[in-house]
Parts: structure tokens; sequence; C-alpha cells
């Protein structure tokens, strides 16, 4: 489910791309273990580089992203922004599978922003009143992260929140939204609307009471997936290789009582948690520990998956606070373009810092530099013109007077 604002541009362009570059980014011959095993770390690459690629056509929408991939009983979710998806199994237990970006719930991804060199605030409405929700600056967005927006800043970052988990045979009904639906019903409201309805029918109905408060006034999707149970569990085809042990163990949450042999089918009232990783920094979330990391090609660029001849590739752990000394061969690696866009989302590449008045005619312009550059080099006569892309150009009377209005962009 794609959410997109400030056009469809974003929302189009992921939509078309995402899935294939995030099985572009899952090793070849794998048995179905560990392609479910190896599905969080490639979500991250598929993202980061969808968003990377859109940004290179210089268009300024954005998109949220709600991303489910159901393998069997394994469902996988990646998510950005504030479309959430929800599981209700067949016991009645609910489950939250998606995380929410929106800067007002979430402290810890302001820490993030505002250490990274962005501004967290309301939007001024003037004499020092501060109206509507948490917004990042420049920009005005409410999230935290998404894919695109490049006019924003580069601590937006489209570094997906996963979570996997494996359900019981029994089954159970997935509920995928946008905010639309949220701000209006909780996830209760939305699955006690709907019982007993088929999925298409279910999802009407939940938009139906989602806008019927106050209408139609904010994007209003809904998905409803139904997972069926078996009652009698087909034999699973044979694994193409035999199935490491470990590489289970990594990511399961064992109960105190649980068998050391794995099941492929549980009781009916269990979902098992996998996975769940919500870092932002690509360091934590593309170093993948053994046997996992034998899985993808240590000379091959974790983002892009280009190919790299040893010595070319930046690691992932340069300029972390790992004091270990990094080997050759501490990996994994990304190309220069890649390591360029995860210095950036890390906020080591200045972005929206300069500050400054400009006399331009008759009038005083206050405004912030978002990204600046030379044009007209000539070396001959030690001359260069300063071009800039610059937020919040407005009289700086307005500025002194705290009555800034939403933004201007030249």
């Amino acid at each position: 489910l794609f959410d997109g604002h400030n056009g469809s541009a974003a929302a189009i362009y992921t939509k078309e791309n995402l899935l294939n570059n995030v099985l572009s980014a899952i090793p070849a011959d794998l048995n179905r273990d560990e392609w479910v095993a190896a599905l969080p770390r490639a979500l991250v690459a598929g993202f980061v580089k969808t968003d990377k690629d859109f940004q290179q056509r210089a268009k300024t929408s954005g998109t949220t992203v709600t991303f489910v991939i159901l393998e069997g009983w394994v469902v996988t979710v990646a998510s950005v922004g504030d479309s959430c998806c929800i599981f209700e199994s067949a016991e009645g237990g609910i489950y939250h599978l998606s995380a929410d970006h929106r800067l007002e719930c979430n402290e810890e991804e302001r820490h993030r922003i505002t250490a990274s060199g962005g501004e967290v605030g309301r939007l001024n409405a003037g004499g020092g009143a501060e109206i509507g929700p948490l917004r990042c600056w420049p920009g005005g967005l409410c999230l935290s992260r998404s894919i695109g927006d490049m006019d924003v800043g580069e601590f937006i970052v489209p570094v997906p929140y996963v979570k996997q988990v494996k359900l019981s045979t029994a089954g159970g009904r997935m509920i995928i939204s946008s905010d639309g639906v949220w701000d209006a019903l909780t996830a209760e409201e939305a699955l006690d609307c709907c019982r007993g309805m088929p999925p298409d029918a279910a999802a009407a109905q939940i938009v139906k009471e989602a806008v019927k408060p106050k209408g139609l006034r904010d994007d209003t999707t809904c998905i409803v997936v139904d997972i069926l149970p078996q009652e009698k569990p087909a034999a699973l085809p044979p694994p193409k290789k035999p199935v490491k042990g470990m590489l289970k163990a990594m990511f399961r949450k064992k109960n105190s009582g649980s068998s050391s042999q794995d099941k492929d089918y549980m009781e009916p009232d269990v979902v098992e948690e996998l996975f769940e990783e919500g870092s932002a920094w690509l360091s934590e979330r593309l170093d993948t520990k053994y046997p996992l990391c034998n899985m993808f090609k240590l000379f091959m660029c974790a983002v892009c998956q280009l190919e790299m001849k040893p010595g070319e590739g930046i690691s992932i752990h340069v300029g972390t606070s790992n004091p270990v000394k990094l080997r050759p061969w501490d990996g994994p690696f990304l190309c220069s373009s890649c390591n360029e866009k995860k210095e950036a989302m890390e906020g080591k590449r200045p972005s929206g810092k300069y500050r400054y008045v400009l006399h331009l005619g008759p009038a005083l312009l206050w405004g912030r530099v978002d990204t600046a550059w030379l044009e007209d080099v000539d070396s001959s006569q030690h001359t260069c013109e300063l071009a800039f892309h610059t937020r919040f150009l407005v009289p700086l009377k307005f500025f002194l007077e705290g009555k800034l209005p939403y933004f201007y962009e030249h």
C-alpha cells in the first residue's frame, strides 16, 4: 500500500519498482527457510535503492509504504510512514505488524532527526502560537521515514521497520490501511465493523466507517486479506539443500518449553515472532551474522547489487562507533554512490544547515540553503557562480515577527 503526498510520482514509481528491487537483493539458489531468513535484509536494500533511484529523477513527491510478503505461513511486513498493518488470529489476538513513523508519536525518531541536522517543531501561526502536529523542517513533513521527499532533507530516510511472524495453521484476518483509516478507527473497531464479511466487502465497510464521521478528508485506502485455515496440512516439498538449524535459531524467539526440533506447523493459537528490527542505521540493518552472511556475495554492493572488485567497496562499518579495527573482508560493502547516500542519511553530509540574509533589490529576505553548488567556473579568471536551492525564502520582517508560512521554494 502506497500513500503518496506532494503528488503521485513517488507512489507510482515505488509500486512499479520496489518488488523487483527487493527480489534482486535476495541471493539465488536458497531453500525456502533461507529465503525467508534473507528477506529482512533484502527489504532494507530494496527500499533504499528504490528511494535512491527515484530521487535521481529529481521529482519532489514522497510516499509511505506498507509492504507485505506472505510465504507459506510466514508473514513479513516492511513499513515506512504511517500506513499500518494489523493481524487478528483465529483465537482473537491482535498483532501490530508495522511501525508508525509520525513524529508526533515517535520520540526516538525525533532525536534521530535533530541529531542529523533537521529541526522538529509545529507550524508557527504567529504571535508565538503553534498549531498542528509535529513536523520536520525544512519541508514541514509529519513523517520521519518515507520514499522520495528529496526536497525535505536526507534525514527523512527510506529504511523500513521490518517484522516477520509465523502464523498458526488456524489462519486469521489481516488489514492494511492508510492513515485515513487509522485516524478514525482503532484496530478493534476496524476488525469489529466487518466481521463475517468476505475480504472485498470488509475492505469497503472499513473505508465506509472511517469516512462516516467527517467525510473523506485524507487518503483512505484499505486492503483485507483472509489467511484461511488448513485442515490437513499438505506435505511440504523437499528443500533444495539441507536447512541450517543454526540459521532458524537466530531468528526465533524461543519459549522456555519449546523443543529444539522445529515444526512446520504449530498449534492453532500460536503466532510466533521470527524477526523484528526498526533501526534507521544501515550499518545495523545490513550487517548480518553467520551463517546468514554467507548467503550474500561479499564483493557486491549491499544496496544496489553492483558487483565490485576486492578493495573497491566501502565497508558499512566505516565511520561507526565500533572501535574494532576493520579488516579488508569486514563487509558488507557499499559502492561509492550508495555510501554517499548512507552518509547523507546519517547527517554526515551537509544538508540544510546554512542560514543567510539576502539583499535582493529593495527587500531583505531570510532563507535556508538545502543544497549549493558551483556553476560557470572560470579557472583563468578565478570566478564562478554560486547556485543554491533554498527553503523559507520570505521577507525578513516575517521571520523576525515569527510569521513564517508553510514554506516557499526557489
